[in-house]
């Protein structure tokens, strides 16, 4: 549905801040049933409304394309990853037809700021800075342009439009560069830097807990030993806390554990794996401490009554394996060292800044900057309880998100859980309306509903069905009906998500018709919005 002005009964115009983690899942923080410190986090929960159905689209390119432009991602361009794919859903850039939130609400007297990751263009290098944020209605930026790299030494690390080195800033020399940290600092810093009386839109991006593995020692100390139960046990007590929260239902079960996910009685190397989920939460933990540093800034400026602060992530928890494989080994025979004024050119560095080699392989020992690997696919599965799959798939444990919305002046609901489903679309909309933009004319209208009636503990008035398409896996949600289909060739499957979210007994079988229907609906949406024709074999 389209979204234009704002009604005039509308309260004064928010600061809108959204802050969206990485490839967290949707049980890792206290407030959602996690056992990681999320103090800042729960606060905001406690003092504002927690969604438990909350959507992104299962990937981070094309949830960033579909947050930022209130448009499914395929009709931004960003269908899947940043390459090109032959087909104008799947172009790997953000193009030129949509517009971002900061466009819109810049065009209504905001002022716009973002730090953290870009993601959203294949033209990293500055030759071509066509699509990059001050390009797509951002005043100012700090951040990373490129998808993924070492949290001591990124790679396209850039302040407005100028590439730097994290070890050649003037503007920011802390005693020990850590980039969730270098995000969370700049955000605070746009918030005590902004001048005027008008309103702003901050967009915070960090890249926690994406892997690398990658935390300070001092955040991974509170977490020896708290996992050595294993991720078996520890979704299961995940699980407990979610059914007292009134997160979920005790009915819809817990779901088996994912094919990918070894039983942890079966686990060889438990100390290592141990680490990993460690490090992991420490990621999460330094995450917070950062969402603290803005909210203080925020109070410390007298903003925070009236901002509305959005916190989610980008897809569910992330399964790969990148860096597992294998034994130990150099990702390079023989790095080179850069000099602290060189950029990093790679995602994964050959080597650190003080000369040591980056390791990758089984037993690597994650944290500092001499590794580069992911958690695995068993702390994934405890990431999305009591969710099936992960990361890529659009079954619940892909594509379910915390969202905690917060907004002391406009949310009276205070602690409480909202049902209702919403989606990354949701947020262009709900940013119109509060903040009384014009959407412009000419362009495609955004597909998304306002939150702000959840907010006031009334219906949303949704009137189409929300859809996704990655890989070719797909879904449709419509009402209590879930359709949902594991790759291009997989056979549809058919929830009741009211009584089986946990989507643990299909239906399709026994409702032939209804699965007929949806698959009618997402065929026509899948060839409106550009999901089709699609790429996949």
């Amino acid at each position: 549905m389209g979204c234009q002005s704002a009604p005039t009964a509308a309260p004064s115009r928010p600061n809108i801040v959204v802050i969206l983690a990485d490839d967290m899942g949707y049980s890792d923080i206290g407030c959602y049933g996690g056992e990681i410190k999320t103090p800042n986090l729960d606060a905001l929960a406690a003092g504002g409304l927690r969604f438990s159905r909350f959507y992104n689209t299962a990937r981070c390119c094309p949830t960033r394309a579909s947050l930022l432009s209130g448009l499914y991602p395929h009709q931004a361009g960003v269908g899947h990853m940043m390459e090109d794919r032959g087909f104008d859903g799947y172009r790997g850039d953000l193009n030129d037809r949509c517009v971002t939130i900061a466009d819109v609400l810049r065009g209504g007297g905001y002022r716009t700021y973002m730090a953290g990751k870009w993601h959203l263009t294949k033209k990293l290098r500055p030759a071509d800075r066509s699509n990059w944020p001050l390009r797509r209605g951002f005043d100012r930026f700090y951040g990373t342009i490129h998808g993924g790299g070492s949290f001591y030494d990124p790679t396209t690390l850039t302040r407005d439009d100028t590439p730097i080195s994290p070890y050649a800033d003037p503007e920011y020399k802390p005693e020990t560069y850590y980039y969730t940290d270098a995000v969370h600092d700049h955000a605070a810093r746009f918030i005590r830097e902004h001048e005027g009386t008008s309103p702003f839109f901050l967009y915070v991006a960090p890249t926690s807990p994406h892997w690398p593995m990658h935390a300070l020692a001092e955040d991974v100390a509170r977490y020896r030993g708290r996992y050595d139960a294993g991720w078996d046990r520890l979704r299961e007590e995940r699980h407990a806390r979610q059914i007292e929260m009134g997160l979920v239902k005790k009915e819809w079960g817990l779901t088996a554990r994912d094919a990918d996910a070894p039983a942890w009685a079966d686990v060889e190397d438990k100390d290592w794996n141990l680490r990993c989920m460690e490090v992991y939460a420490a990621m999460v933990d330094r995450m917070d401490q950062g969402i603290g540093r803005v909210v203080k800034a925020l109070r410390e400026t007298g903003k925070l009554e009236s901002t509305l602060i959005l916190f989610l992530s980008d897809n569910g928890g992330c399964a790969e394996t990148m860096g597992r494989g294998g034994p130990a080994k150099d990702v390079a025979a023989h790095p080179k060292t850069l000099e602290p004024a060189a950029l990093q050119p790679d995602m994964i560095p050959k080597a650190t800044r003080d000369g040591r080699p980056v390791r990758q392989g089984q037993g690597v020992a994650p944290g500092g900057p001499d590794s580069f690997l992911a958690y695995g696919p068993g702390w994934a599965n405890l990431s999305n309880t009591p969710f099936r799959l992960f990361k890529h798939w659009v079954h619940e444990g892909g594509i379910s998100t915390p969202l905690i919305a917060h907004w002391p002046a406009g949310i009276a609901r205070k602690g409480e859980i909202e049902h209702q489903p919403g989606h990354l679309i949701d947020v262009m909309a709900t940013a119109v309306e509060l903040g009384r933009a014009t959407y412009p004319a000419g362009r495609p209208p955004p597909e998304g509903t306002s939150l702000r009636p959840a907010f006031e503990g009334k219906a949303l008035g949704r009137t189409s069905p929300l859809f996704w398409e990655h890989e070719g896996n797909r879904a449709a949600l419509d009402g209590r009906w879930k359709l949902v289909a594991k790759g291009p060739q997989g056979p549809w499957e058919l929830y009741d998500v009211e009584l089986d979210r946990c989507e643990r007994r299909d239906l399709a079988g026994e409702k032939p018709e209804r699965v007929k229907e949806l698959a009618a609906l997402w065929d026509t949406w899948a060839l409106r919005c550009g999901a089709r024709p699609w790429p996949w074999k």
